[in-house]
């Protein structure tokens, strides 16, 4: 009984450990992009975004996609080996044609 409750103990002080470092590194995430600096931001938020070599943050200034939906860009991407066209960008789960067509004049390959 005393040896599970050490098991216990420590499963758990290891997972507080884990759950305080998630929390720690998503506020200074935070906390970088909160002092980005505007006219930086509007720059990223008009460049050309290349479906094939462009990062998650590049991803993510493209209007309508987020975490999740430039996360499934990433994945897709390296499952199929790249697009072949902008508008294979439909295809990716939670991308939809209108998304596609509100950013296709930034998307290149």
């Amino acid at each position: 009984m005393k040896n599970q409750l050490k098991v216990l103990t420590k499963a758990l002080f290891t997972a507080s450990i884990a759950i305080l470092l998630s929390i720690s590194t998503v506020v200074t995430h935070a906390k970088a992009a909160a002092k980005t600096d505007p006219i930086e931001s509007a720059v990223i938020q008009q460049e050309n975004v290349n479906l094939n070599k462009s990062t998650f943050e590049q991803l993510v200034s493209l209007k309508g996609v987020g975490h999740t939906r430039a996360q499934a860009i990433i994945v897709y991407r390296q499952q199929v080996g790249g697009f072949k066209s902008v508008d294979e960008l439909a295809k990716v789960k939670g991308i939809g044609e209108k998304i596609v067509e509100e950013n296709r004049k930034r998307l290149s390959l």
